[in-house]
């Protein structure tokens, strides 16, 4: 018998706090009624949103430097979908899960997809993994992968991503994302358009493939491990190569995955308004690539980004559709924890650009009125809206205060005992 947290031990806990949720959320309604913003929308708004959840990110991550693994690691798939039941047990913004293809690999997809539902979750894309070498893999893709010199090595890429599209067609998904560390790391080492065709062949004949209502995400990267050249580097990359492939072919946006400084929340408006975008890996970044936690470092710009969403969606932007996920890499804390605040986080991220004063930063941008459009965009901003956040979680059976809820339980240290370290955990990203 596994451990769990029970709906009992929730609603105990919840008992502490209701008060002084019901304070909070009557203030903070009287505070936007006088912005003519009604707080029930507001809290309806927060609990339809949901963004998924990798099964990586509940193991411990890395550096390419070391990993120090945690107590109580998920030591297979089964285990992964334990703990992503949890965060949604607690947070009730995370119903899907986004496996990745081979480390969840399993011989009897029927029961890993049964083991979803006893935790009322289903599956997002299915994530392929041509970045490392899968054990008895006949040919490397250390020299890169679908946009390899050698036909053979990219015939066995491609022929992975198809077993992915079968594997996600069992599980219920409905997309499958490709990204690919191919690349260069010496200038010469590789012909720059012969790789991006490489890349389109293989791509092409993977799109061939799709089930008449599945999507590829296309994910790109700046650098690394590539650093002098990636194939896929940008957005404009990404584009060119979504355009080529057809309708079925969308960008994915990964937060951490651009220049110092670079305007994502432009990049996001120029692919709504080309229907090209796919949807998000969110996470946060200080430097590159850093994976940390959504908001930790930066909730104004992931505010931004999602001002751009609230504005297509409110506007119904033709082929306006995102798919939302989580991609984080827990290196110092605790990933159920991590993953439980950044799920919070995104959803705040959303509700405070839903209450943006959509007419009147129309009037302001259109009288060329620059203060009282950043004022109107920074107003929802500065609006703590954490008892909407707390009060949509409460009203779908979740926790006013998940992370003191997960900790009360002793979930981890019952993880801990159950789950005695083996010294080769199947979770987390290095």
């Amino acid at each position: 018998m596994t451990f769990s947290i029970s709906a009992d031990f929730i609603g105990e806990q919840n008992r502490k706090s209701e008060k002084a949720l019901a304070e909070d959320y009557a203030a903070l309604g009287r505070q936007l009624e006088r912005r003519g913003i009604n707080i029930e929308a507001m809290t309806a708004r927060a609990m339809e949103y949901a963004v998924a959840v990798p099964t990586w990110g509940v193991g411990t991550g890395g550096t390419r430097f070391a990993r120090f693994p945690g107590p109580g690691e998920p030591r297979n798939v089964f285990d992964k979908i334990d703990d992503c039941g949890i965060i949604h047990q607690l947070g009730r913004t995370t119903p899907t899960v986004s496996p990745h293809i081979p480390w969840d690999k399993v011989d009897d997809l029927s029961a890993l997809r049964q083991k979803a539902a006893s935790h009322d979750l289903s599956f997002d894309a299915v994530n392929s993994n041509t970045f490392q070498d899968a054990k008895d893999q006949r040919l490397s893709y250390k020299f890169g992968s679908l946009t390899h010199a050698d036909q053979g090595t990219r015939a066995q890429a491609v022929a992975h991503n198809l077993e992915c599209i079968e594997v996600g067609r069992k599980l219920g998904s409905t997309a499958l994302t490709v990204w690919i560390a191919d690349g260069a790391n010496f200038a010469g080492q590789s012909n720059l358009n012969a790789a991006f065709d490489r890349y389109m062949k293989s791509l092409g004949e993977i799109y061939e493939h799709l089930p008449k209502d599945w999507s590829v995400f296309l994910e790109h990267k700046l650098y690394e491990p590539a650093f002098y050249a990636t194939v896929i580097s940008d957005w404009g990359s990404s584009f060119m190569a979504a355009s080529e492939l057809g309708p079925k072919a969308k960008c994915l946006v990964d937060l951490g995955h651009h220049a110092p400084n670079t305007n994502i929340e432009q990049i996001v408006a120029r692919l709504i308004r080309a229907q090209k975008l796919a949807g998000f890996h969110f996470n946060d970044s200080k430097y590159g690539d850093d994976d940390l936690d959504s908001g930790s470092v930066d909730p104004f710009r992931l505010f931004l980004v999602f001002n751009e969403l609230v504005d297509a969606e409110l506007r119904k932007a033709p082929g306006f559709s995102p798919a939302y996920m989580i991609d984080q890499s827990h290196n110092v804390t605790d990933p159920i924890e991590s993953l439980i605040q950044s799920a919070i986080e995104i959803q705040r991220a959303y509700v405070q650009a839903s209450l943006v004063d959509r007419a009147a930063l129309d009037a302001a941008q259109e009288e060329s009125d620059v203060l009282g459009g950043h004022l109107l965009v920074k107003q929802a901003f500065i609006t703590d809206v954490s008892p909407v956040l707390a009060e949509a979680r409460r009203r779908k059976g979740g926790s006013i205060d998940p992370i003191a809820t997960y900790r009360a339980s002793g979930y981890r240290r019952q993880k801990a005992k159950e789950r005695p370290e083996s010294g080769a955990a199947s979770a987390g990203i290095v």
